[in-house]
């Protein structure tokens, strides 16, 4: 028989898998925006709203700690040997090697242009210039951490 949409979510809404890794990334957001607060790099609420919901960057990585939770979860529900487990963690290394290449890059190379697009508007040679976006990615020891913290979120949750 075909479950509904409002049970298959409710079913989804109760899973150990799903709230582990909704709770690692919120945990990971939450310990980030600690850190920033204790360094005294935060300076209002909204910021604060931004670091525990949205904000990208810092330690510990919170791309990491969700995909690790998700592929220690399956690791631990279907076993390491399964197929799904393999689609997990084909999808942690992909989001691990964004998280430190590729949006680290995009971050170093925005910075760069901005500064280029600055000086030639300091200097008369272009009218106007709009900063690019400097996203930033992590560093290597960022995504370590949210990744170990992620594991060991995911295993609480499904062994304890």
């Amino acid at each position: 028989m075909v479950k509904g949409f409002w049970e298959q979510l409710t079913i989804l809404l109760y899973s150990p898998t799903f709230l582990a890794c909704i709770f690692s990334w919120f945990f990971a957001q939450f310990l980030k925006t600690l850190i920033k607060l204790f360094a005294g790099q935060v300076h209002s609420i909204k910021e604060i709203a931004e670091l525990l919901v949205w904000r990208t960057g810092g330690m510990p990585s919170s791309h990491s700690a969700l995909v690790a939770c998700l592929c220690t979860c399956i690791g631990i529900t279907s076993g390491i040997d399964s197929d799904i487990f393999v689609l997990s963690f084909c999808f942690f290394m992909i989001t691990i090697r964004d998280a430190v290449g590729v949006r680290r890059a995009n971050g170093i190379q925005a910075k760069m242009i901005n500064r280029i697009g600055n000086l030639l508007k300091d200097q008369g040679l272009v009218q106007e210039y709009k900063n690019l976006k400097e996203v930033q990615g992590h560093s290597p020891m960022e995504v370590i951490v949210g990744s170990i913290l992620g594991a060991f979120v995911g295993a609480g949750f499904l062994l304890l």
